[in-house]
Parts: C-alpha cells; structure tokens; sequence
C-alpha cells in the first residue's frame, strides 16, 4: 500500500537531505582532502553550511534558527560527514555546545547566545572532559568559585573540539568540591573572556580540520547570569545532553560509512581484473552486502533513536548509547573494508577512504567510549 508511511521518512526529511547532499558535492566536499592535509579549519566548508542554515539547524525557530527536529538534524550531520567528517562536527558540536542552554538555561540567557549561533556569528564548544576526568567525568577538578556577583573559574579542559575557533564554551566546574557529581555546576564562557587561553592543536590521527585544543580558565571572572540551570545540576544537564547529542554521533558515523561505501561501490564497478570488474568477483559482492546490510541497520537504530530524542522518550539514554555504539563500530568496519576494497590505492591519501577511516576511529572514542556506552546500555536494561 502506497499510503503505508511506518518506516518511511517524511518527505520533508528526505527534501531536507537532497538539499544538504547538494551544498556538500559542490562546496564541502571539494575542502575534505586539504582540511586534512593540511589540519587547518574548514572555513570555505563552515562558510557553505552557514549561508545554507545548515551550520546549527537545531536552534529553534524563536531563537532564529531553522528549528530542524532531532531527525532532521541527524540528517544534516550524516550528509556533511558524507562528504567531510571534520565538517559534520561544525553543526554537531554547535548543538552538543548549546544542548545545555536548551534543556537548563534562562529565557535570558538562551536569547543573548542561541541567537548569536543561530546567525552564524559564533559556534559553540562543550567542555567536559580534563587530563584527569575523561570516562570518570564526575572526578573534574575545575573550579568555580563566588566572588559577590560573579564566579570565577579555573582549571583546565581537555580534548575541546573546535576550541579557539569556537566563540562560546559550555563549561562544567565544581562549585561544591563535597557534593562530587552534585556540586558540579554549568557556565557560559566566552572566548574573549580575560583569562581564557587554548594549547596547541592536538596532532590526530583523524578529523583533522577540526581544531582540538586544550581550554585554560586563570581566574575567568564571569557575571552570575551566566551560570547554566540551578548551581549543583551542571553534571546532570551534561548527562542528558549526551543522551541527545550521542545520537548526532551515530549520525557522523553513518555519514562516514555511506561515503567509504559509495566509493568502494564505484570503485568495484570501473576496477578491472583478470578481464572483467572487480564487482563481478562474489567475494568482494559479500562483503559490499555486508557493508550495505550493515550500514542501513546502523541507520534505522540511528533514526529511531533520533525520534526517541524529539520526543523525550524515557528509553533515550538506552538508545542513543545503541546507536552510537553501533553505528561507530560499523563504520570502523565499513571504512576499513572500503580501504581493502580498493587494495594498494585505498592505504593512499590520493583516494579518500584512508581518509574517512581514520576519521571513522573517533567516532568510536568520543562523546563516549564504546565501552562506556555498553556500561549504559547494560545498566538501563538491568534497571527493568
């Protein structure tokens, strides 16, 4: 029946996804290869998304945003990650960096900084994670202390994602070193804040055009409005953001994936060996089906869990921790097999798969570790 939409995007998603895929093959994807080369941000991709409202789509529409849905929003990042991994993490990170204000913060204080990201005049950054407190995020030792009207901050935070480029930070530090994950609060920091100073770009392994960097806090003096929710329900507010965000990762993944798998496939079709396409060899036809297979498994767990995010269902942090577990895993798996797939080009950066496996291994790794997200998933299962 034609009329049967279950499983089935509305077509606003799928209209959603042709405009994106179109911005992506004419002006991100064309940066992917020198973004890589050469580490540096991707502004002319940065710049494309912007004009575009693909930058941060999830801001909603009363802050100047496009509004764009959980779905829609995963969407955007796999179809960025498609064409540039480093690029998806300009409007992933724009929502993990504003997630807090939108679940906890002031009318106040979502209109002076959402409107800002929804415009395209800043990103946002999201600092958690420190040299000390990276799975274990409770034992930070930032500290936020009051000062009258104002707190002041310091410490440092580890494996910020476009750090230095960003203009805003979300930042969690203890205000009760007593009271461990209770006593952590949440701020806005900004770049330009006295006191606020990055290290040097990490040198990575994969999405190397976006910056990671160290964020220092030497006595940042901040006015009290800008502390994010109630003081003592910072680590919470980190934790449900994650819920959300998890799933904007599982999207990277899936993007990252469809981008190896499509080359892999053209690449089988036009490589001749022993007189005929390597695509007619049924052991290169098995694993791209596994690939496949894979691939659009990750998607719909990926979607599902996109939905349970819109809608605030109670099973979101069992299915984002899936989905982002297992569309990383797959991908790791998907890029991996596109690089055997083109054998001695594919270990070559003059063919991008090398590229977007090496990419594929952080998705694996941040917002998370895969072992982490199993703990997760393993304790929401246990709890019924």
């Amino acid at each position: 029946m034609s009329d049967f939409d279950a499983y089935r995007l509305p077509e606003d998603h799928e209209t959603i996804r042709a405009a994106v895929r179109e911005v992506c093959d004419a002006r991100v994807a064309p940066n992917a290869a020198e973004a890589d080369e050469t580490g540096e941000f991707p502004k002319a991709s940065y710049d494309a998304l912007r004009s575009s409202d693909f930058h941060a789509p999830h801001i909603p529409v009363e802050y100047g945003g496009a509004g764009a849905d959980a779905l829609a929003t995963a969407i955007v990042i796999e179809e960025v990650a498609r064409a540039c991994a480093a690029s998806s993490l300009i409007p992933a990170v724009n929502k993990l960096g504003t997630m807090p204000l939108i679940l906890s913060a002031s009318d106040d204080l979502k209109r002076r900084y959402l409107s800002k990201v929804a415009a395209g005049e800043a990103m946002f950054s999201y600092c958690l994670s420190e040299p000390e407190a990276g799975s274990d995020a409770a034992s930070m030792t930032t500290r936020a202390v009051r000062d009258g009207d104002h707190w002041v901050l310091n410490g440092v935070k580890r494996w910020i994602t476009n750090a230095g480029v960003s203009e805003y930070y979300t930042v969690f530090a203890v205000t009760d070193p007593s009271a461990r994950s209770r006593g952590i609060s949440a701020f806005v920091v900004e770049k330009s804040d006295p006191g606020v100073s990055f290290g040097a770009p990490e040198k990575k392994l994969g999405i190397k055009g976006s910056p990671t960097r160290e964020v220092y806090f030497d006595n940042v003096r901040i006015p009290a409005d800008r502390m994010i929710g109630a003081e003592g329900t910072g680590f919470a507010t980190a934790m449900k953001t994650l819920d959300h965000t998890r799933v904007t990762i599982a999207a990277q993944a899936i993007g990252i994936a469809q981008g190896a798998l499509d080359f892999a496939l053209g690449y089988a079709k036009e490589r001749q060996q022993f007189g005929k396409p390597i695509a007619d060899f049924q052991g290169l036809q098995f694993m791209l089906a596994d690939m496949g297979m894979k691939l659009e498994a990750a998607r719909q767990l990926t979607y599902t869990a996109a939905g349970k995010s819109e809608r605030g269902d109670a099973d979101l942090t069992y299915f984002g921790a899936a989905a982002k577990c297992f569309a990383s895993d797959v991908a790791m798996e998907i890029t991996t097999d596109a690089v055997q797939i083109l054998g001695g080009y594919g270990y070559t950066r003059d063919y991008p798969v090398e590229r977007m496996m090496r990419d594929a291994k952080i998705t694996q790794i941040y917002e998370g570790t895969n072992q982490v997200q199993r703990i997760v998933m393993a304790r929401q299962l246990l709890k019924g």
